[in-house]
């Protein structure tokens, strides 16, 4: 099998241009040619310099394998043919190896395969870093995290069946020697009015279909759902099966992702019910009444529906009836109530589900970050991830499309900036002359938008908080009389405006210039969207909940806590985040990826060229090439660059002795280049035409088929050569080969004759020796068939004298046995009597009986009371004897044994029985036990030297001491502790120094809890509001469980008058500090031995692993 060819250069084996820096001519038409090109012969990506462009394939290429991930490993980023593991690998090793932070921007439009980008860079750097148990759960945790924000975040829309509908950055850090520590996660404007309203042919939230398809029946009924979807108002019905998505097998994948990484089983049932909330809110319906005052309210048509949610969510009925019906203003001291008509109320059940939902949404990122955060406080390295909405342009723009496209011109603007400085620097860092380079800045634009004064968002806030009647169209007037003479705004009111007359721009409509084009925006639902308003009612309702996660996601509804100030508007919310997320972004080193979809329809094999061309402009490609050629358009370290074409100079091949600068000042020199089309720096040369490049390459090109035609000339006279040594060689082997044949061939047939001759002989000696042997085995056969026959006519008649004689004795004795028999009954017939039977039977019962209790007395089983032993019954009517004699011995024999007791033995084998009340046929390690007799006192403490100090300090007797291991919560390891349980109290001490590092009240001592497994760990629950209990429970192991857990139980009995509360279960909650930890057994490997091992998972879960 031929080896794979493996390239050496970006200019190896080129389709098209690799690098579009490189392109030439450069204009619209070869941009897109070489992207068409390079597309048809599935080279999706495409290089800008250090900019990757990726295009979506819409089909799954053999690209992202394990062994493409080892081609780039370590690889010079121009080294290979484009693609995101080369920037991935430049991304990581700059971080790892030069201690610089990174951050990696994935941007373009919905569609793009930005979601997708974002996960290979995550898969390639959880490929190539480091190895080991914890660095692998981290890693798994990172990527895990990925389907649960997918299900909750993505949404099916027109144009991505896996659209994100919300803006992640992630940082994940690392310490440093590269391996991942934990990460941390930060969401952007999820777009929540999906919830309750999505356009036609487009789907809600993935979460709401997944749960339905792929939940059980039984888990359904605990949610109070149903697997038909037309049964919920918020869920579109036109598009609920996409093809090619299996919502059910989705749905597995989630709850197995929430599950590593590190979600509790409460947890996620908690989160499943707010969503089953969610769907249901959908359902209600109001109706319209009348009261008596002439005002309108709204009444709830069927209530079973709210029913279901209050069960579901722990809220009285009542309660969330009179949000939905009332709406109380408060100012200053005065509360005002008043009724909600039907469309008010709608208002508030949408509003009501998207805060939920969005809340939620928030609360799972949170609870992510908690469990993915890192947890040592070394100095750690960062890597972000920008997977954030690309710029939006639709028929109908509100609110969403406008606050979006505006973080794409902030991200536009530093992309801009970055770009230009990173040029700036390496021309500096090289000692080239830096040019000044013209470019379209969109500053503009970002101060028509964020400007605090005039800015579209500080009016749209300033509209929002000013009294009296707030309209949109209030809103557009305003910005109308500000903005008109920018020269990026349009309306049909404006001074710039240049369309006044134009129908397309409705007078419920503004535009603007953004760097990508020209956006018209409907102001419908701006002051709404912005202000984002949730009743202070239904806040109120929802903190009332029972449901602990419903009432942590409404703080503000603690009537305790109520405050009159305005929350912050999501406009001003936005723009403080995207200013965060900048002044992020500008302290780390960027990489970029600029995502394209080629078509529209979602189908592979299809470049539409008009939508390609949008998105190019609307990214600023062109100008970014433009920006990169402004200067020198191709740079390459000398070596490389010196490796790669020195064979085009007879004094730099086949090998250049001195510097690599002066081999390339030598080459080019002979190459008679003009001095204005290069620059050399301090580490490489500057190349600034990229004809100059491609004559180089040209050349190159042409050397190397000289060079193989020389190498294919010498190649030829070496094998002809050799193929005649061969010949020659072989030709000998073969002659004395077939010589040594011959004379072969002739020996055997020499010897076969001999041979032959041989057996003749040899057969005639053996058949005249077989003849005289026969004769005489003849004679011999006939003297001994004579003898035998004489002996068996002597043996027969001796045998016929025997058996006559053996008669006649026998016929004496059988007459004389008779005879004897007359005389007996003629001499005792006179004394037989009517009652002879029954005295004979009773002769015989007694000689029976006798005879039963001296076989008994023979056969009498050990004085053992375990010994089961018992002789067989010899006779049937003897079964009921048999049996109660059996009880008696061993009643009398139990009493024997327990005579032979001293009082301490009659106390060890009463804990014994305890022990064997609480723990038999429950724990794994009982068994075990029962042949150890309890001892107590193991460290012999009034003897030992050592433990003066801790004897002087305890005043009391002990009843059991004994080292145990205390189990730390922080990472699982164990330390030896001395356990001193006295009369009154239960004591640790420190095993070195004896120092008493805990002490206990048997009335402080609530619960023990164990596993039901073959281990020794057990945890002490205290009582809460204890003195002792400051610290939290103690999760300890010991080798004599059974027995210290027995003593307690009896001690804390004879002390507190209160049975002890003994609780065997494989998982169990301790309480350290201010924190519950869940401590879950489960069966390990065999690695160390037989010894269970305690490691810690997350920051709420130790799980031990028995053998």
């Amino acid at each position: 099998m031929a080896k794979m060819e493996v390239k050496t250069s970006l200019l190896d084996n080129m389709i098209g241009v690799g690098d579009m820096v490189l392109l030439e001519p450069l204009n619209e038409d070869s941009f897109i040619n070489n992207l068409k090109k390079r597309f048809d012969h599935n080279e999706v990506y495409t290089y800008i310099g250090s900019v990757v462009i990726s295009i979506n394939p819409y089909r799954p290429l053999p690209i992202y394998t394990p062994e493409k991930v080892e081609e780039y490993r370590n690889r010079n980023f121009y080294e290979l043919s484009p693609h995101i593991f080369a920037l991935s690998d430049e991304a990581y090793r700059s971080l790892r190896d030069q201690d610089k932070d990174q951050c990696i921007l994935i941007t373009g439009e919905s569609g793009a395969g930005k979601t997708e980008a974002s996960k290979l860079v995550m898969s390639y750097v959880a490929a190539v870093c480091g190895k080991g148990a914890e660095v692998n759960q981290v890693k798994e945790q990172l990527l895990q995290s990925n389907p649960v924000l997918e299900a909750f975040g993505n949404a099916k829309t027109v144009r991505n069946d896996n659209s994100s509908r919300f803006g992640k950055y992630m940082d994940i850090e690392f310490d440093f020697k590269g391996d991942p520590l934990g990460g941390v996660i930060s969401n952007y404007l999820l777009e929540k009015s999906r919830v309750v309203k999505q356009p036609r042919g487009e789907r809600n939230f993935h979460i709401f279909y997944q749960i339905l398809s792929g939940a059980s029946e039984d888990f359904l009924c605990k949610l109070k759902l149903e697997q038909d979807f037309s049964r919920y108002n918020y869920l579109g019905l036109d598009s609920a099966k996409v093809n090619g998505v299996d919502d059910a097998a989705n749905f597995r994948t989630v709850r197995n992702a929430m599950q590593i990484v590190g979600f509790m089983d409460h947890e996620t049932q908690s989160v499943f019910e707010v969503v089953a909330a969610v769907l249901k809110l959908g359902n209600i319906e109001f109706k319209p009444e009348s009261r008596v005052n002439g005002l309108d309210e709204s009444k709830i048509k069927d209530k079973n529906e709210l029913k279901e949610i209050c069960e579901l969510t722990g809220i009285d009925q009542s309660v969330l009836e009179r949000a939905f019906s009332f709406r109380t203003v408060e100012a200053k001291q005065e509360k005002v109530s008043t009724t909600l008509n039907v469309a008010q109320a709608y208002y508030a059940r949408d509003a009501l589900a998207k805060n939920l939902y969005s809340r939620l949404f928030s609360w799972l990122v949170t609870r992510i970050n908690e469990s993915i955060k890192a947890q040592t406080k070394v100095r750690k390295k960062v890597m972000g991830v920008l997977d954030i909405y690309g710029f939006e342009i639709f028929e109908d723009n509100s609110f969403e499309q406008f606050i979006i496209n505006y973080c794409n011109e902030k991200l536009q603007q530093i992309f801009i900036e970055l770009t230009l400085k990173e040029e700036q620097e390496e021309y500096i860092r090289e000692g080239i002359e830096w040019t000044h380079i013209e470019y379209f800045n969109n500053a503009i634009i970002c101060d028509l938008i964020e400007n605090n004064q005039t800015g579209i968002l500080a009016m749209l806030d300033e509209e929002c908080l000013r009294p009296g009647t707030v309209t949109d169209d209030t809103f557009l007037e305003k910005l109308n009389q500000v903005c008109a003479t920018h020269q990026h705004f349009e309306s049909r009111m404006s001074k710039c405006s240049r369309f006044l007359n134009d129908t397309s721009l409705p007078h419920s409509c503004f535009r603007i210039q953004h760097y990508a084009g020209k956006v018209m925006y409907q102001v419908e639902g701006f002051v709404d969207k912005n202000n984002d308003l949730l009743y202070r009612d239904l806040s109120q309702a929802m903190w009332k909940a029972n449901h602990s996660l419903i009432k942590a996601l409404f703080p503000e509804g603690n009537p305790a806590k109520i405050n009159l100030k305005r929350p912050p508007t999501a406009g001003s919310q936005f723009k403080a985040s995207v200013a965060t997320l900048m002044k992020n972004l500008q302290t780390k080193n960027p990489n970029y990826i600029r995502c394209i979809k080629p078509n529209d329809k979602k189908a592979a094999h299809i470049f539409n060229d008009a939508l390609v061309c949008h998105q190019i402009r609307y990214l600023g490609l062109l100008e970014n090439v433009r920006v990169r050629r402004a200067g020198y358009a191709f740079r390459q370290a000398y070596e490389p660059c010196l490796e790669r074409y020195k064979m085009l100079c007879k004094q730099t091949w086949p090998h250049w002795r001195g510097p690599a600068r002066a081999g390339v000042e030598v080459l080019f020199n002979e190459l008679e280049i003009p001095e204005e089309e290069f620059s050399f720096g301090r580490s490489k040369i500057f190349i600034r035409n990229p004809r100059t490049l491609f004559k180089l390459e040209d050349l190159r090109k042409q050397r190397l088929e000289d060079l193989a035609t020389l190498i294919e000339k010498i190649y030829r006279g070496w094998k002809c050569r050799t193929r005649f040594l061969l010949m020659k060689k072989s030709q000998i082997v073969i002659a004395s080969w077939y010589r040594r044949y011959a004379q072969q061939k002739k020996y055997q047939k020499i010897k076969s004759s001999a041979i032959i001759v041989q057996s003749y002989i040899r057969g005639w000696k053996a058949r005249k020796l077989l003849r005289e042997l026969k004769h005489q085995k003849r004679c011999n056969e006939a003297a001994t068939i004579i003898a035998a026959y004489w002996h068996g006519t002597q043996a027969r008649r001796e045998l016929k004298r025997l058996k006559e004689e053996a008669r006649r004795k026998h016929a004496v004795a059988v007459i004389w046995a008779y005879w004897l028999g007359l005389k007996v009954r003629r001499e005792y017939r006179k004394f037989f009597r009517a009652n002879a039977g029954r005295k004979i039977y009773e002769f015989t019962l007694q000689r029976l009986m006798q005879k039963y209790f001296l076989e008994m007395k023979n056969k009498m089983p050990s004085l053992s009371p375990i010994d089961k032993n018992w002789p067989a019954r010899p006779y049937l009517f003897l079964d009921s004897t048999h049996k109660e004699l059996k009880r008696i011995f061993h009643l009398w024999r139990c009493k024997k044994y327990r005579d032979q007791f001293t009082d301490q033995q009659k106390l060890i084998y009463e804990e014994k029985l305890e022990a064997s009340e609480l723990f038999k046929d429950k724990k794994a390690l009982y068994p075990a036990s029962v042949g150890q007799p309890f001892q107590g006192a193991y460290l012999e403490i009034s003897k030992n030297p050592k433990y003066k100090k801790l004897k002087d300090a305890v005043d009391e007797k002990i009843i059991i001491a004994e080292v145990v291991n205390k189990i730390n919560r922080a990472n699982g390891k164990a330390t030896s502790r001395i356990f001193l349980l006295t009369k009154n109290n239960v004591l640790l001490a420190d095993q070195k120094s004896g120092n008493i590092k805990s002490e206990v009240p048997l009335g402080d001592v609530t619960k023990v809890s164990m596993s039901s497994q073959n281990d020794g760990f057990f945890a002490v629950h205290l009582k809460e509001g204890s003195g002792a209990a400051g610290k939290g429970d103690f999760l300890l192991s010991s080798d004599h469980l059974i027995e210290m857990a027995t003593k307690l139980y009896r001690t804390t009995l004879s002390q507190t008058k209160q049975k002890l509360n003994i609780e065997i279960s494989d998982e169990f909650l301790v309480q350290f500090r201010q924190d519950k930890v869940c401590v879950k057994f489960i069966q390990g490997s065999q690695k160390n031995g037989n010894i269970p091992t305690c490691k810690r998972k997350n920051n709420r879960l130790l799980e031990v692993a028995v053998p």
